[in-house]
């Protein structure tokens, strides 16, 4: 199996399960303070990848989490976990879905400006197509402009990046030290969320619990899955197989949260999904292209 195609299945296996972590948080946030839940949810995955760290016989924490890249990618992951929970808590999930993918474009235009990696004029222009799809689904019109949706562009970014800064990471840190540092970073951002939160904190009940335990759990196969895509293969070729998030999603919205997208937000995610495929197909062929000068 070659790194390119086994990082893409990683890619999808990780998506499939961020999809189905997003609509059991979202399931909990009507009733839960949304910096609260949070909070519960980094704490289950913490004590899962701490378990499973240990079981390995490897250190919880390693002295290269300090390194500069590092913390550059901890940094965005705060911001990307803090405004996707609020996203996810406020917005359709719809919406926030929709938004989200167009994480692939801003990880391939990073992969190109901060690890020289070729992009072509075409695909440039593939991602200018998929951030206008971006506009569509925000529509900064008096009328229609959702204030709500910008947090999910912030959360947007800060995945991003930190997919980006993943690539980056020190291979000495095992996918397993990195997942305690995510979900402590989620631990973070419940903290910064909670003085803001609506409601004050309060006990979940057994329902609420099991969710939130279930969606630490999902959260750490699919975390794993996308720590072992970033580091597989080339990013502008992985990256785009975040698009099946967006299907995954719709689906749960229309099932279970009773969510009817409009035109203007399938046409825009139409537009995202289209040129990150584009952009998937031109990497291939710049690959066979460059292999064949070879």
């Amino acid at each position: 199996m070659s790194a390119n195609l086994k990082g893409s299945l990683l890619m999808m296996l990780a998506m499939l399960g961020f999809a189905i972590e997003d609509a059991l948080f979202k399931s909990v946030a009507p009733g839960l303070p949304p910096g609260f839940a949070t909070l519960i949810f980094g704490l289950t995955g913490v004590t899962i990848y701490t378990v499973l760290t240990l079981a390995a016989g490897e250190a919880p924490l390693h002295p290269e989490m300090i390194r500069p890249r590092l913390l550059i990618r901890t940094g965005f992951e705060i911001i990307g976990r803090l405004f996707f929970a609020l996203a996810l808590a406020f917005t359709p999930l719809s919406v926030t879905s929709s938004i989200l993918q167009a994480a692939p474009l801003v990880v391939t235009a990073g992969a190109a400006l901060l690890l020289k990696e070729h992009v072509g004029a075409r695909r440039w222009a593939a991602m200018a197509i998929g951030f206008m799809g971006v506009m569509l689904i925000l529509r900064p019109t008096p009328d229609a402009f959702r204030a709500d949706a910008l947090f999910a562009v912030a959360g947007m970014f800060g995945f991003a990046m930190r997919d980006l800064y993943t690539r980056a990471s020190p291979p000495a840190v095992t996918a397993r030290q990195l997942g305690i540092l995510g979900f402590a970073v989620i631990v973070m951002a419940g903290l910064l969320i909670m003085p803001f939160d609506p409601a004050p904190p309060r006990m979940p009940t057994g329902s609420e619990l099991s969710r939130l335990l279930t969606t630490g759990v999902v959260g750490v196969i699919a975390y794993t899955a996308l720590t072992g895509a970033m580091r597989t293969g080339e990013v502008s070729v992985v990256a785009p197989f975040r698009y099946f998030r967006l299907l995954v999603a719709l689906s749960f919205a229309y099932l279970f949260f009773d969510e009817r997208p409009d035109l203007w937000t399938l046409l825009g995610g139409l537009l995202i999904v289209a040129s990150g495929t584009y952009t998937l197909l031109r990497s291939g062929k710049a690959k066979q292209s460059t292999g064949a000068a070879r």
